[in-house]
C-alpha cells in the first residue's frame, strides 16, 4: 500500500504474530527481494536476519519469549514427565497386543515384541519385481566395488514393510488406520540370511475432537518401530501414526 496510516495499522496489529512483514508501495517495489508472504505457522527465512533460518513469528516465536526448562534424568523418567516415550526407557509388554485396544486404554512405553523373520534373497527379488525398485544395489552383486555395501542389500522399504507384517494384528478392532510415517531411518544394511524382528512401543497419544455428532471419537497413537537384527542392533527406527478408535463414543 502507498497509505502509511494504513500500513502502520496493520503493521501494529500484526506485527505480535508474525516475525516479518514486508510493506511494498511504488518507492520500494522495484528493490523488493521477493521474500513471498511470511506466515506464523511457517519456517523460512535464512540463517540471518531471520535467525536460524525461522521467523520469529508463531510457535518459534511464542516459545522464544516463554519460559523454557530443559530437564536431564533417565529416559523412564522423563517418558513419565513429557508423556513421550524417550529412547532407552523401560517397555512394558502389552497384553493382549495395543491393536486389540482402544485409545483411552493404550499406555505410553507399551511395547509388543515380535517373533522374527529370516530375510532371503527370493525376498528381495520378489520386492524389486513387485515395487520396481531394482536398484543395483539390491539386484547386481558385481556393481558393489566402491559402495558401503558387501553384497546384495534388502530394500529399506521391503524391511519397513515387513516390519508391519511382524506387528500388525490382522483381525478387525479399535485400529482405524494407518495415518502416516513421521520419522524413517535406515541405520544399518540387512542382507540375505540375517533376522529381523520388531519392538513396537507406544510413543505418544493425541487426542482429536470430533468433528461432527456423527464423527468416530478418536484419538492418534505414535508408535517407535525399533526393527533389529539378530545381533541385537537397530537396523531401521521409524514413528508411525495409527488413528484408533475410543472406547466412550459420546
Amino acid at each position: 500500500t502507498a497509505d502509511n496510516n494504513i500500513a502502520k495499522d496493520f503493521v501494529m496489529g500484526a506485527a505480535s504474530m508474525h516475525g516479518r512483514i514486508l510493506v511494498l508501495n511504488s518507492d520500494c517495489a522495484k528493490e523488493s527481494t521477493g521474500h513471498g508472504s511470511p506466515m506464523p505457522l511457517l519456517t523460512h527465512g535464512g540463517p540471518g536476519r531471520a535467525g536460524g533460518g525461522e521467523e520469529m513469528g508463531g510457535k518459534r516465536g511464542i516459545l522464544h519469549y516463554l519460559q523454557r526448562t530443559a530437564i536431564q534424568g533417565h529416559p523412564t523418567t522423563i517418558t513419565a514427565l513429557t508423556s513421550q516415550y524417550q529412547y532407552g526407557g523401560v517397555q512394558t509388554e502389552s497384553s493382549p497386543h495395543v491393536f486389540r485396544k482402544h485409545f483411552e486404554e493404550i499406555e505410553i512405553g507399551e511395547t509388543v515384541t515380535t517373533d522374527s523373520h529370516l530375510v532371503t534373497l527370493e525376498n528381495i527379488e520378489d520386492f524389486a519385481e513387485l515395487s520396481g525398485d531394482k536398484f543395483y544395489a539390491h539386484m547386481d552383486e558385481n556393481s558393489l566395488e566402491g559402495t558401503i555395501f558387501t553384497e546384495r542389500v534388502a530394500h529399506g522399504y521391503y524391511i519397513m514393510s515387513r516390519a508391519a507384517g511382524l506387528f500388525v494384528d490382522p483381525p478387525k478392532g479399535p485400529v482405524l488406520l494407518n495415518y502416516g510415517i513421521d520419522e524413517c531411518r535406515f541405520t544399518k544394511p540387512v542382507y540375505p540370511g540375517m533376522t529381523i524382528a520388531v519392538r513396537f512401543t507406544v510413543k505418544e497419544k493425541v487426542d482429536q475432537e470430533k468433528r461432527s455428532e456423527d464423527d468416530i471419537a478418536k484419538g492418534i497413537v505414535k508408535f517407535l518401530v525399533d526393527v533389529y537384527d539378530d545381533e541385537g542392533e537397530t537396523v531401521m527406527l521409524a514413528t508411525i501414526l495409527t488413528m484408533i478408535k475410543k472406547k466412550n463414543q459420546d
